[in-house]
């Protein structure tokens, strides 16, 4: 028999870091690749589209980084609070009454 023991937050935080790390590496990298290739043949060997496509990979892993910490910026996420309830307790709408 194996306990499954659970995952201590600090495992969990520890995961999210590394996951995006690797991730930052990765999209900085292909950027500067990209831009590199681009200064090559496009822009006769100029220093600027390596600078900002690497900028670009490096804002796309931060925004996947800052997803993967706060879900509640993911556009369209519902965050509903644990309620002791057996059903979520989702607020009324407002009711709206303008009078002319």
């Amino acid at each position: 028999m194996s306990s499954s023991k659970p995952v201590s937050s600090e495992d969990i935080l520890g995961q999210k870091y590394d996951r995006c790390l690797a991730d930052f590496l990765v999209k900085t990298g292909v950027g500067f690749s990209v831009g590199v290739v681009a200064s090559v043949i496009l822009f006769k060997r100029r220093t600027f589209p390596i600078a900002l496509s690497t900028g670009f990979g490096a804002g796309a892993a931060y925004s996947d980084c800052d997803r993967s910490f706060n879900p509640a910026r993911i556009p369209g996420t519902r965050i509903i609070p644990a309620a002791s309830s057996a059903s979520p307790v989702v607020p009324a709408e407002p009711e709206h009454k303008h009078q002319l």
